[in-house]
């Protein structure tokens, strides 16, 4: 009667002296170098791209006898990022990336059979940055763990570029004149900025992480100039120097890889 239950016991023991230095050694992995690819979804400031929206909208579109519906400003963008990070202490990582944020606004009309008149307003930019972060404390759960952190840096936004295109197809001669023709401007210019961002950065018992933070970006370009000539453009609702502004605040999430 006594053996059946000693052997149990037994059993039992042996399968915690197994089990539990498993558990003990299972932990969140944190490796001093790392990639993160992320996404942000944010919002966009456009500057005088908005403006010369609006002024199309007011002049060209919208006034009798045409009356259609305007051209929606730019506000909304996607910032996509590739970066490393490298955790030179405990506390503090440095950062270094490349990204893209591209967003873009566009209009069909219809104004008879067989004619169409295509809008079209774009930005595109590709943000280089270097940065540092400072991790507070980290919470631990098990092999889980999440560490606050907040930081910045400097950011130089390269390969900037606005378009605004008006295409006409198949339409009369006088829609032709009153519309000014089939016409595509792009503006160019380049400009540094600056970023800071806080959030969460959550460990896993795995060389996979993901971080959340809340991310703002300021970026303002002055004086874009004309793309074929070269010369600086001048904002037709303002009468000043055309200038872009691609800054905003966005919610950023990243997938970190440790190398």
């Amino acid at each position: 009667m006594f053996r059946p239950r000693s052997a149990a016991l037994a059993a039992f023991a042996l399968a915690l002296a197994v089990l539990t230095p498993r558990a003990v050694l299972a932990a969140a992995e944190v490796h001093r170098f790392n990639f993160v690819g992320s996404a942000t979804p944010t919002g966009i400031d456009a500057g005088d791209l908005n403006n010369v929206i609006d002024f199309y909208n007011r002049t060209v579109i919208t006034p009798p006898p045409r009356g259609y519906d305007p051209v929606d400003a730019i506000s909304f963008g996607w910032l996509f990022t590739g970066e490393l990070r490298y955790f030179l202490t405990r506390n503090l990582a440095l950062s270094g990336g490349v990204s893209q944020l591209r967003a873009k606004t566009s209009k069909e009309y219809l104004p008879a059979l067989a004619q169409s008149i295509d809008v079209r307003a774009e930005l595109i930019t590709a943000p280089v940055h270097i940065g540092a972060s400072y991790y507070l404390q980290p919470y631990n759960q098990g092999d889980f763990q999440a560490r606050m952190f907040f930081g910045g840096g400097l950011v130089s936004y390269t390969h900037s570029r606005t378009t605004f295109e008006q295409v006409l197809a198949g339409v009369d001669s006088t829609t032709n004149a009153q519309l000014g023709g089939s016409f595509k401007f792009t503006n160019t210019q380049d400009s540094p900025g600056y970023y800071g961002e806080g959030g969460v950065h959550m460990f896993f018992a795995s060389r996979y992480s993901v971080l959340l933070s809340v991310l703002y970006r300021s970026g303002h370009m002055a004086r874009m100039v004309d793309e074929r000539t070269g010369e600086v453009v001048i904002d037709p609702e303002t009468h000043k120097p055309f200038s872009l502004d691609v800054g905003g605040f966005g919610f950023r999430m990243a997938a970190v890889l440790g190398l």
